[in-house]
């Protein structure tokens, strides 16, 4: 069995990685899109001030490491 490359986390982080990942993958960008908008909004209205802070890191995060998780999830499920 021939196993698909894996990238390190260092390169999984590159702009040109993460941008053929949300271009390949076009349901997992829209969705990203809006929770990069919407998060912080729905923290604002529940936590205040700090709820907004914490909802754009969330959101960064989320935003960087989803190309690198998505390839992980894959290669343990075994796709």
């Amino acid at each position: 069995m021939i196993d698909k490359p894996t990238l390190s986390f260092s390169e999984s982080l590159t702009p040109e990685r993460r941008t053929a990942f949300y271009e390949g993958h076009k349901p997992i960008a829209v969705v990203m899109i809006f929770i990069v908008f919407l998060l912080p909004c729905a923290g604002l209205l529940v936590y205040g001030l700090i709820g907004a802070a914490a909802s754009v890191l969330i959101s960064a995060l989320g935003y960087y490491l989803t190309p690198y998780l998505t390839q992980r999830l894959s290669l343990l499920a075994g796709r």
